[in-house]
């Protein structure tokens, strides 16, 4: 079987989804690698290095399609509608295609995938086990992305974050505040403190408390929690807009008196929650700064443009998008060990071997035999439930 590589096409994209140093043991497996010219330089990875691994260079992108049997993408269809619609002409029936999709956020793109026959695997729908640990894509790039924040505001913050003890006097450290303890939220907590920061946050799910004190921040707990706010997985389940309102309002002192605020909360599949108002901004001090990672799906913040920098009454508002391809090469590395670890559960002795009983296969198989399979998908689609699984077979 010949794995794929294809450049991404995504505007801005710099990461790509295979680096070199992971084509030999792809090769032990029994698979050849193809990897279209060019594919891994915006990362630091050159052609020759590729080559020197043993992959194969291919110079025109439509060869590629046609001789690979699993494509690996970092922006595959869905989450690249423009510029990856080019490629839907170029994808043929049987054919794999493995990466992040965005298959809630863009159902109807899973449907042309299933009608030109593809088998279509999303790496936002990796279910929360242990075994997919070292699958986990989306928790790899937001470690990434939670680290890039706070470097954002680190920059555009007029002060340092540390305390400091000099001649000229003292230096008072920085106050943060993180808004979602998820692992975005964790890593910016991890690094706001290792510049020295005062950091406090605050997450819907009362049980990361342990988590977010031991990375050397005060949880904040509002007290009128009372409703269930932990869905499916560990992810924060979306809550109605009157828990939001009372939130917001319980939030608004500690925003004013922060310097540095990041945000990170996220349903997935849905619009972010609007969690910081126009006040609560217009209230902090001339020089602070908001992150708001949640600037590609509609911004925890009123104020929020996604990839822009907003300035309202002095304070800054950064609504970062793809955080992670400004660290193209770590990102590139993590990422591509996660499609490899998943490739794992695809191929044994080097073939397609799909087990349908392995829930790492089912819940991340949107597109099938010429069909949308995931159920979540189909409801998003308003189709109707799939015909009986096909649980316990293996498909080669």
């Amino acid at each position: 079987m010949i794995i794929g590589v294809p450049k991404e096409t995504y505007p801005g994209e710099c990461r790509v989804a295979l680096v070199p140093a992971l084509v030999p043991g792809l090769a032990e497996s029994g698979l050849e690698v193809s990897v279209e010219s060019g594919a891994g330089l915006k990362s630091g990875f050159t052609d020759a290095e590729y080559e020197a691994e043993g992959a194969r260079l291919v110079a025109r992108r439509p060869d590629l399609f046609a001789e690979a049997d699993i494509l690996l993408q970092v922006h595959g269809q869905g989450a690249n509608l423009e510029a990856g619609s080019a490629d839907l002409e170029l994808l043929r029936p049987d054919q794999v295609v493995l990466g992040l999709l965005n298959p809630l956020g863009e159902p109807q793109s899973m449907s042309e995938l299933a009608e030109k026959g593809v088998t279509a695997l999303a790496l936002e729908l990796l279910p929360r086990i242990s075994r997919a640990q070292s699958m986990d894509a989306l928790s790899s790039m937001a470690m990434i992305a939670g680290y890039k924040a706070v470097l954002l505001a680190a920059g555009a913050l007029p002060k340092m974050f540390p305390m400091m003890m000099t001649a000229a006097g003292t230096v008072r450290p920085a106050r943060a505040f993180v808004v979602g303890a998820g692992v975005a939220g964790l890593q910016a907590i991890a690094t706001a403190r290792r510049l020295g920061a005062v950091v406090e946050a605050y997450d819907v799910r009362p049980a990361v408390k342990e988590e977010v004190e031991s990375v050397g921040a005060k949880f904040l707990t509002l007290s009128f929690e009372t409703e269930e706010t932990e869905g499916a997985g560990g992810y924060a389940r979306a809550m109605g807009e009157e828990f939001y309102r009372r939130q917001r309002e319980m939030m608004f002192r500690v925003v004013a008196q922060s310097d540095v605020v990041i945000t990170t909360a996220a349903v997935p599949g849905k619009k972010a929650p609007m969690l910081v108002t126009g006040d609560m901004v217009r209230e902090m001090k001339a020089g602070s700064v908001i992150v708001d990672l949640a600037a590609e799906t509609g911004g925890n913040c009123e104020l929020t443009r996604p990839g822009e920098t907003v300035e309202v009454d002095g304070v800054a508002v950064i609504g970062p998008v793809n955080l992670p391809s400004t660290v193209a090469h770590h990102a590139s590395q993590m990422y591509a060990r996660n499609l490899v670890s998943f490739l794992g559960v695809l191929v044994k002795d080097g073939q397609l071997h799909m087990e349908m009983d392995d829930p790492i296969v089912t819940e991340t198989l949107v597109a099938h035999r010429g069909e949308v399979v995931n159920p979540r998908v189909r409801e998003r689609l308003q189709l109707p439930d799939a015909p009986e699984s096909a649980e316990g077979k293996e498909y080669a």
